[in-house]
């Protein structure tokens, strides 16, 4: 007799050989732009300038380094991570759906996925990092997943260019109120200060009821408000149709071009309020620049994944093996869940004021290089573990979160 045929479960993860090259690519460049970007804020003994959570120009080095920043990272780096997240649910579900998974389980699978995310980005910001983004990305793929993913090309297109034209007058309202505004004008200081409690504060305790209380008030704020995610998910849903940077060689025109105006207006944003910063040429008040730097972040993040769009191509296009920093950055990219967390588990106890206080003794270019030297570290284990076979460990818990077996009763064979 033979047995009753099983529901068709969700598909598990993608064999790495079958992974395409650039999105793995992108992701493990992108955690350096990620610490980078989180450096200023564990300086918590400077005062923060009016622009950005930098500290007031100090040394050369010091305004050489807050000058990349600001222009090639500050607002660049979560626009990137956005679009990347879209394109990597986009895979997601056309790979459970090509497996034979229900469309209804598939998007059920999505939910649950970024439900666990949100989950995850607590315990992260109570434990050690307030400005978590794993919960953000949740709150943001948990809304709009089921807003825009059945919707036709031309609906996201239009939805797009409502966002786009929209950022583009308020970026404009801002900097003209604050060209006209008079002397004085604006808010005292950089209202981001406020941040830093969990990071300054020496009890560990109430530094972590501070980071959960803010983290659970700013969550949609950061998911939402300056609409750069949003903008920049919807366009890696985009992408993730029509394979972008899965086969990148159908699509060299098009990756040029978002590769060169993408980073040319986000680099072009970016060393306007560096120059602001910096106590440059100036056009308004400081605070008006907020709202550019991070609509112009989202033409550099997504033109920073067409770049390496463009680099996975190139590198295909080789005859011989990839060499070591290449394959070490896919690995980590493979493993970006856990080389975000890794960041948080080697830099909070060490530069915060509950742990070491080594940030209180930094200044901005000591703080990059201790960033830096983070990145290789995991950009060395990410290449060790690949050796070894191993999957990251992040990646295990999350699916195992997320496809945790379900007892189901068959019909026709007995209960489980």
């Amino acid at each position: 007799m033979s047995r009753p045929p099983t529901a068709a479960g969700p598909a598990r993860s993608t064999p790495v050989a079958e992974r395409a090259l650039a999105p793995d690519l992108a992701r493990g460049a992108m955690l350096l732009l990620i610490a980078l970007a989180n450096t200023p804020w564990f300086l918590y003994a400077t005062r923060p300038g009016a622009v950005q959570m930098h500290p007031t120009p100090g040394s050369v080095a010091d305004s050489i380094v807050q000058a990349v920043i600001i222009t090639t990272t500050d607002g660049r780096a979560y626009p990137m991570f956005a679009f990347l997240f879209a394109y990597g649910i986009g895979q997601l579900y056309a790979r459970q759906t090509a497996s034979g998974t229900p469309p209804k389980q598939a998007r059920r699978l999505l939910r649950v996925r970024h439900l666990w995310m949100i989950v995850i980005g607590a315990a992260h910001a109570f434990l050690l990092w307030a400005g978590d983004i794993i919960g953000v990305y949740g709150l943001v793929g948990l809304v709009l997943v089921p807003l825009f993913f059945g919707r036709k090309d031309a609906t996201i297109k239009v939805w797009l260019i409502i966002l786009f034209v929209f950022g583009a007058i308020m970026s404009v309202l801002s900097l003209l109120s604050g060209a006209f505004a008079p002397a004085g004008a604006g808010p005292p200081g950089n209202p981001m200060a406020e941040a830093r409690i969990g990071i300054s504060d020496p009890d560990y305790l109430s530094s972590a009821l501070a980071r959960i209380t803010g983290y659970v008030f700013t969550l949609p704020m950061m998911a939402f408000l300056l609409l750069s995610i949003p903008t920049a998910f919807l366009c890696g849903i985009l992408a993730s149709r029509h394979r972008i940077l899965d086969e990148p060689g159908r699509h060299l025109p098009l990756l040029r071009r978002v590769a060169v105006i993408g980073v040319g207006v986000g680099w072009l944003g970016g060393a306007a309020t560096a120059a602001e910063h910096l106590g440059g040429p100036s056009v308004a008040h400081g605070w008006a620049y907020f709202v550019p730097q991070f609509y112009t972040g989202v033409f550099a993040g997504i033109g920073y994944a067409a770049a390496f769009g463009l680099a996975a191509h190139a590198i295909a296009r080789r005859r011989r093996p990839a060499g070591a920093p290449v394959v070490a950055m896919v690995a980590l990219g493979r493993r970006s869940l856990s080389g975000y967390l890794a960041q948080s588990i080697m830099f909070a106890p060490l530069l915060s004021a509950w742990g070491l206080g080594l940030g209180a003794r930094l200044s901005s270019w000591s703080m990059a290089f201790v960033a830096i030297a983070g990145w290789l570290v995991t950009l060395g284990l990410a290449y060790l573990t690949e050796r070894a076979g191993l999957r990251g460990p992040a990646e295990v818990g999350l699916r195992r979160l997320v496809y945790r077996p379900r007892r189901r009763v068959e019909a026709g064979a007995p209960s489980a």
